[in-house]
């Protein structure tokens, strides 16, 4: 399943065309590799999301066609959520 789809349909993302824009700016990694839009992702990958100043990791629980909104959740699980300091001192 592409990568753009995924992220749409999991939820992580809320439109397919901001995901695909994200990954076209190279701001997505499946298994620390850079993801275009087109790229593939398969369950036990681990895709990383930078979001300006926040990094999201999840792992590909299982893929699916048609989600529910209360069932997307189980596609996917949190590994981990990272957000840069500002170094401004105020």
């Amino acid at each position: 399943m592409r990568i753009d789809k995924f992220l749409k349909l999991s939820r992580i993302i809320k439109r397919r065309a901001v995901a695909k824009d994200l990954a076209d700016q190279g701001r997505i990694e499946i298994n620390d590799k850079r993801a275009k839009s087109a790229a593939n992702v398969g369950t036990n990958d681990l895709i990383t999301i930078h979001f300006g100043n926040k990094t999201l990791v999840v792992k590909v629980l299982k893929l699916a066609e048609i989600v529910k909104k209360d069932e997307a959740q189980d596609l996917y699980e949190v590994v981990s959520e990272s957000y840069e300091q500002d170094d401004k001192e105020d």
